[in-house]
């Protein structure tokens, strides 16, 4: 623990803990036994802190389990419960989602104000209102992209409901960010992966299965020796299966192969932990980000690795259907970008000639 967070524990009144969200930022609540903690905003201590802890520790706050029909949390509370879409999502998508969602109820409606945006009636649910919410998190733009879109979900399913007469989110933009998303690795980044994890350790089977397969992480902690049949993986990805599943067949790559050949391999998957399970995604992808680090890339991701493998197919004359073929894309228009770089990039190397003058003797 550190000092700050020590110290700042023996500064709080009772029944009161910090808890640290996932950006590193401190958050205060007051915890009562049997009830739901209660976020208590400001510093402690100050006034407008003192009068939401003295209404948080009276009791005045448990109303706060009385959810009002007609309000934001109430129309949430029913899209977890009845909402086909939602329910069929996949478990980390639906975790998330909800966490985006929870958020935003204990935020006041402006800046000092004892109303917070759980308790806000839908019919003034305007988009005005969506873009409040959006723009509090502002410093974290894809953050902020995420809510407009778990809160355009939510009208969506209210308005099919007729529970909402409209979607107040439907017009709200996202926050246009100038990111190209996870770093792609260069070949030269994979050279020097290789370099530092030698064939026979499971940083090099990873990184092997990663690159030659174009598959994400959820897919590739799930691949085993029972998914491969004469030279090919057949197997669902795992992403979206329960909502629009997707099966692939790819061809085990020869560099692949030689790699699998000389590695320890699990009995039911390819990668497993020091205590010979399967990972999970999340434990591989912390496990990946030190093999990285080890390397000396910690700019690199195993989704960049996916993103490079694209780049490089494209660059190498894949069309858009291929593509499509190999990173089971429903849509083409992921594809596209690749391939619009990739042609960019040959009709330039064939046509940059034409942008010197000619000589006009010759």
């Amino acid at each position: 623990m550190s000092r700050r967070s020590s110290d700042l524990r023996r500064r709080l009144p009772a029944g009161c803990v910090e808890d640290i969200d996932r950006h590193g930022n401190v958050r205060i609540y007051y915890r009562a036994k049997g009830a739901r903690k209660v976020r208590l905003r400001g510093t402690p201590w100050a006034p407008e802190f003192m009068a939401a802890y003295e209404e948080a520790k009276s009791g005045t706050s448990a109303s706060r389990a009385v959810i009002g029909v007609g309000t934001w949390r109430w129309l949430c509370v029913k899209y977890f419960a009845e909402c086909a879409d939602y329910k069929r999502l996949d478990p980390r998508t639906r975790h998330v989602r909800r966490l985006v969602l929870e958020s935003t109820f204990d935020e006041p409606i402006a800046p000092g104000s004892l109303k917070y945006f759980r308790d806000m009636p839908l019919s003034k649910m305007t988009s005005n209102a969506v873009e409040v919410m959006r723009d509090r998190k502002l410093d974290h733009p894809e953050a902020a992209n995420a809510r407009v879109k778990a809160i355009r979900q939510v009208f969506k399913f209210a308005v099919r409901r007729k529970q909402a007469a409209f979607n107040p989110a439907r017009d709200v933009p996202y926050i246009r960010t100038g990111s190209t998303g996870y770093h792609t690795w260069s070949v030269e980044e994979v050279r020097q992966f290789e370099e530092h994890h030698p064939i026979g350790s499971k940083a090099r089977l990873a990184l092997a299965l990663l690159a030659f397969t174009g598959q994400r992480r959820s897919d590739i902690v799930r691949l085993g020796k029972q998914h491969m049949k004469a030279g090919k993986l057949s197997f669902t990805q795992h992403k979206n299966r329960n909502r629009k599943p997707k099966k692939l067949i790819l061809p085990v790559l020869p560099a692949l192969q030689a790699v699998i050949d000389k590695s320890p391999c699990g009995d039911l998957t390819f990668l497993v932990t020091q205590f010979g399970k399967p990972f999970t995604e999340a434990g591989f992808g912390n496990k990946f980000r030190e093999w990285c680090d080890e390397a000396g890339l910690h700019h690199c991701t195993a989704h960049g690795l996916r993103k490079a493998g694209a780049t490089i197919a494209a660059n190498n004359g894949a069309t858009s259907r291929q593509l499509m073929a190999i990173f089971g894309w429903d849509s083409i228009r992921m594809a596209e970008e690749y391939t619009r770089r990739a042609d960019q990039q040959r009709l330039a190397e064939d046509a940059m000639h034409l942008i010197e003058p000619r000589d006009a003797k010759a």
